[in-house]
């Protein structure tokens, strides 16, 4: 398994010299890209309605869940990334920890798969999850991760947002009560003035 993952990063990996365009891509899409979810997740709960906000809080909840997964198997797995055994070309710096699965693209999954499971609100998880596979191109493009590191991701992803979902019975209510007050003590007086949803 690990000589086919090995194989298939020297495939997706940038060449020598590889063009100026797609470095830029590339970054773009490994790097910044991520900011996103963020700003999705925010603007969804300040502007949205109950379902809304409480959709944004069981995806922010899935994407937590998966990083926290993640971290016993890189613990049990400790993969090295290709650039610590000389593997490709590394062409952004990052941090010499193990490569499976992906946070990044855990995080990214989780929230994309989190609102791919509301009703209403599949299409922006279905946009999120599709662009995800760009992101996982340029990881592996700049020689930060393997193939199987996604692979991993993805599924990560599919099951913190799978079991966010099931147990929103038990935890969505006192959440979002939470959430809700200190909405209101860090925006009231926006809210006062009608610029803001309660």
């Amino acid at each position: 398994m690990q000589a086919l993952n090995h194989a298939l990063f020297l495939w997706f990996n940038a060449p020598e010299q590889p063009p100026s365009w797609a470095v830029a891509l590339a970054v773009l899409l490994a790097e910044h890209l991520i900011w996103a979810l963020p700003l999705l997740l925010v603007t969804g709960w300040l502007l949205g309605r109950e379902h809304i906000r409480q959709a944004m809080l069981a995806a922010a909840l899935a994407a937590g869940l998966g990083l926290l997964l993640n971290q016993p198997i890189g613990l049990a797995w400790a993969n090295p990334r290709p650039f610590v055994i000389g593997l490709g070309h590394t062409l952004i710096p990052h941090a010499a920890d193990p490569s499976f699965p992906s946070d990044h693209l855990t995080l990214w999954w989780a929230t994309a798969f989190g609102l791919l499971l509301q009703p209403g609100l599949r299409g922006w998880g279905a946009a999120l999850a599709l662009l995800g596979l760009p992101i996982a191109w340029a990881r592996v493009y700049l020689g930060v991760h393997y193939p199987l590191d996604m692979a991993g991701a993805l599924a990560m992803g599919g099951f913190s947002a799978w079991l966010s979902r099931r147990s929103m019975g038990w935890y969505m209510q006192p959440l979002y009560r939470a959430a809700c007050r200190l909405h209101q003590a860090c925006f009231g007086g926006l809210i006062a003035r009608g610029w803001l949803r309660e």
